[in-house]
Formats: C-alpha cells, structure tokens, sequence
C-alpha cells in the first residue's frame, strides 16, 4: 500500500541520520515529524550535545539545498535575506538573495542576534517568501528552519519574543547521550563523521510526497475531539495564564498525521497526540504568575502532563 512505501521511506531517513546522531531515536522521529508537517523545529538545550550535528544530517540526507547561519550580534537582516546591490552597466539594482534562500535553514544560536534581525526570519517561517526593497521574492519549497539555541546562557543573548516562538512547530531538546554513545564519542575523540559516506535517501520531490502522504492520514472525529479538548484545557487551566493559539492546533493536528506516518500508520490515534503534545506546547504556554524573563521548562512540561491526566482519551 502507498502509506506503506511513505513509512518506510520515513523509516529509512530516520535510520541514516541516526548513523551519526546516535542514541537519541525519539528525537529523530520528532524533526522528522515536524518536517513532514511543513513545519520548523527549535533545538533548544545545552552546547555540546549535537544540536547542529542533528540538523545537519538532516538536511544532508532529505538532498535538500541548505544554507548555515551563526548569528551574532552584528548579523543584520540583509545579511539573512539579501540586498539589491547597484550595478552600473545596466543603471539597475540586481538583487543578491541571502541564505534564507535555500530548502532547509540551519540557523546556529538564533537567540544570539537582536530582535530586528531576529524578526527577519518571521515572514519566511510564516508565509514561505520574503520582500526586499518592496518586491516579495517565494522561497523554495520546502522551506524548513532548524534553529538552535542554549537555554542556560543569557550574557549577549536577545529571548526570542512569544511571536518568534510561535513560527516553531516543535521545540525539542536533545538531552545527553547514554553511557554508550558518549564513550563511544570520547574514543574517537569527537571526530565527526564525514556526511559523504552518509546516503542521500531523499530529493526534493521525494520530500514533498512524504508530506503530501502525511496530509493524507486519517483523523477521526474522536481524536479531532480530543486535540481539542487539550487545546481548551491549556486556555482553562489556572496553572497557565497564555494556552494554546488556534494556529497552534492546526500546526498541532498536521503533527499528529505525520507522527502517524513515522510510526507506519495511516490513521492517527490518541497515542499520537499525547506523543506530541509537550514538543508542540511547551514553548507556546506560559505559567501563571511569571514574572517575564526565561520560563522554567520543567514546570511548564509537567502542567502539561498534569493535563494528559485530567483530559480523558476517547475510548
């Protein structure tokens, strides 16, 4: 069956990119959840645990045209979506398209940019084009940001605004690697694996029937129900004073297809949005009482679990 040849293609994407992000399997599934969903994806956790190594992988092995950005604090918007520049023998400006030009966006450290540079990549996440000098330019499709940031170090960082946050279909942290894995990186003293050895398991074209072949899923009226009702739940709930958007539901249902698909089904369950629910959530609900500033994580996961425990599946 056709959902079938989908699943196994996901299946073997996910298998490549874990020949060099080893261990961390449920993540892989997530970022590849999240791409099918034609959505982006937030790394946020520590230095050092193979954020970008995860997002470059990805993008070396979906055979997508990519582009790297390490933001700083002098990165400008021009230098992320590009520049018309004079050109004398024609008397025009000819524009010079900047990185953002490309299918997958490896975007390193977004946090540490300021915010009007920062806002440059909203119009790109949300509407897939860009405009410069007045003229709107449409990127490639698919178009996907895979952006990282640390949590934990705020000296010369810029907290991306709940408007920035809100472009992320998921964010995900990766976490240290087992015992395992780990030892296994120190006795090769963290050299990292060529990418050319690693197969090209997509193209463009074959990206886009995964995507359109997870759109296709079925969602019955009860799991529908049940996206829902946990959507309400966030707004009802006493221990969140901001709960989930309309577009965050929408983004949300196109997640629990795609989880489906990845997980080699053609119908989506309860499961399934339960899975997904704190990578959709997290960053997008705010705890009553906050102060402003950075939003403890952990309270936030735990409201929502907290939640998966008071909403009742459907039978």
């Amino acid at each position: 069956m056709a959902h079938e040849v989908s699943a196994k293609r996901c299946q073997e994407v996910i298998s490549a990119v874990e020949q060099v992000f080893q261990g961390k399997r449920a993540v892989v599934e997530l970022v590849m959840t999240a791409i099918l969903a034609r959505g982006h994806v937030l790394l946020e956790d520590v230095p050092g645990v193979g954020k970008t190594t995860l997002a470059r992988t990805f993008a070396h092995v979906l055979g997508l045209s990519h582009q790297r950005i390490q933001f700083a604090s002098d990165l400008m918007p021009a230098d992320i979506t590009g520049v018309g520049i004079f050109d004398a023998a024609s008397g025009n400006f000819e524009f010079k398209p900047g990185p953002v030009f490309c299918n997958v966006l490896l975007a390193d450290e977004i946090n540490r940019t300021t915010p009007r540079t920062q806002s440059a990549l909203l119009e790109a996440m949300a509407e897939g084009h860009v405009t410069v000098d007045g003229t709107t330019r449409a990127l490639p499709q698919p178009f996907v940001v895979l952006a990282t940031q640390n949590p934990r170090e705020f000296h010369g960082t810029y907290p991306l605004p709940e408007s920035q946050l809100d472009r992320f279909l998921m964010r995900l942290s990766v976490g240290y690697p087992s015992d395992e894995v780990e030892l296994r990186l120190i006795r090769r003293h963290g050299a990292p694996l060529d990418l050319s050895d690693l197969p090209v398991r997509l193209d463009q074209s074959g990206l886009m029937a995964l995507v359109n072949a997870a759109s296709d899923v079925h969602v019955s009226d009860d799991v529908v129900d049940y996206i829902h009702r946990l959507v309400r739940a966030t707004r009802d709930s006493r221990q969140l004073e901001l709960g989930l958007s309309t577009r965050a539901a929408i983004g949300w249902y196109r997640c629990v297809q795609s989880f489906a698909l990845v997980q080699g089904r053609d119908f989506a369950t309860p499961d399934d949005v339960r899975q997904t629910l704190v990578s959709v959530a997290a960053h997008r609900t705010v705890p009553a009482g906050h102060g402003g500033g950075v939003i403890d994580r952990s309270q936030v996961e735990a409201i929502l679990q907290s939640l998966l425990e008071t909403v009742a599946p459907p039978m």
